[in-house]
């Protein structure tokens, strides 16, 4: 491994026009996008590449920043800008991160995830799911929003490889961004979806939604709360138990997994992990492991609310989502809160299950998965 793993480039060169103007210079919870960015970065490198009007501010926010960082200046399109900052990192960098300042709602655990699928996969882009109903402007058709990705950053390269891949395409200036052209140049593209905070500043009226959202981290980060994020996607197969929540749901087929493969309480788990920077399920808890093989996942919660609280943390809550076209899991809910509940010695009131069907589009509609998303707060003990 390199001295520099990882290194970030943070693009600040946009005109930002459609803001009116001086968007990067904004304050949200008293801090600008770029000390925003900064801050989920943490130590890591990072090569700023800002517009004329904002080097200085640039400089200023990079001095407080608590590792190795370069400004430079940007060019007149975001590819150029790119390749600029590409150009300007350590030559001993593995792996770079190109990041719009503009989405300076990002946080740490966020990058921290598109690092490690990174290391996985060679690649790692961030993405939303579509959520909306999308047309075609001029002819009306109504598009397929279950295979449409919306792209976002940050993007994740092995340094060389999207170097050559700038590099290559210079000037070309028909590329909304860098996965476009690390695709041309023959790289597979692997897809991390963030979390909808993950937005680029764009309108005017963005304003007040991303200044509340900054508030909201600013409190919670003062009061000590902490949050994380958890997801799982366990396979529908024949013969086995369908478990969600540690209830036994009768259903014609079940999870697969090495153990019950209950989707629902591993999200919770890695959630919980997550807030307190612990790692993740498999981690602790690997499928390579035989003493794990058909074990409970109650128990793997359990035993993760244990180590939070021998880190001087507590749960505060947890607000879970199961996505699931069959069976109907309204029966179920309440049972699944009070054991996850009981599992992490807390009141069911603190902890939230719902469950939402995918209308029958992609792979949980069309019963191939269940899939669980959960987001669980933390706080100090001695709260």
């Amino acid at each position: 491994m390199s001295a520099h793993e990882f290194a970030a480039v943070l693009l600040a060169a946009g005109g930002g026009t459609r803001m009116g103007g001086g968007k990067l210079l904004a304050r949200f919870a008293g801090k600008t996008p770029l000390e925003l960015c900064l801050e989920a970065f943490e130590d890591m490198p990072v090569v700023v590449v800002a517009a004329p009007e904002l080097l200085e501010h640039a400089r200023s926010a990079c001095a407080a920043h608590g590792a190795d960082s370069r400004v430079v200046t940007g060019a007149d399109t975001r590819q150029g800008s790119a390749l600029c900052g590409l150009r300007a990192l350590w030559d001993d960098v593995d792996y770079v991160m190109l990041h719009d300042a503009a989405r300076c709602l990002i946080d740490v655990q966020t990058v921290r995830r598109l690092a490690a699928h990174a290391r996985e996969h060679g690649c790692a882009v961030a993405c939303a799911p579509c959520r909306d109903t999308v047309r075609d402007a001029q002819t009306g058709a109504a598009l397929d929003r279950s295979r449409l990705l919306l792209m976002q950053t940050p993007q994740v390269f092995k340094y060389r490889d999207i170097l050559a891949a700038h590099e290559r395409f210079a000037g070309e200036k028909d590329a909304p961004d860098d996965a476009e052209l690390y695709a041309r140049a023959g790289g597979v593209l692997s897809y991390v979806e963030c979390a909808p905070t993950n937005a680029k500043l764009t309108y005017p009226a963005d304003r007040e939604l991303f200044d509340a959202v900054a508030w909201h981290r600013r409190a919670g980060a003062e009061a000590g709360v902490r949050v994380g994020y958890g997801e799982d996607t366990h396979r529908y197969a024949e013969g086995r138990e369908l478990v969600l929540g540690g209830v036994s749901i009768a259903y014609r087929m079940g999870l697969l997994g090495h153990s019950d493969a209950d989707a629902l309480t591993h999200a919770v788990t890695d959630a919980l992990l997550g807030a307190a920077a612990l790692g993740d399920i498999g981690a602790h808890f690997p499928d390579t492991d035989s003493a794990y093989e058909g074990c409970r996942s109650l128990e793997l919660l359990a035993r993760a609310g244990e180590m939070l609280g021998e880190c001087g943390w507590r749960v505060a809550n947890v607000d879970a989502t199961v996505v699931a076209q069959e069976p109907k899991l309204a029966p179920h809910i309440g049972s699944m809160r009070a054991n996850i509940a009981r599992a992490l010695g807390v009141d069911a009131q603190a902890v939230s299950v719902k469950a939402t069907t995918p209308e029958w589009t992609g792979p949980e509609g069309r019963l191939e998965c269940v899939t669980a998303r959960a987001v669980a707060s933390i706080a100090p003990s001695r709260i």
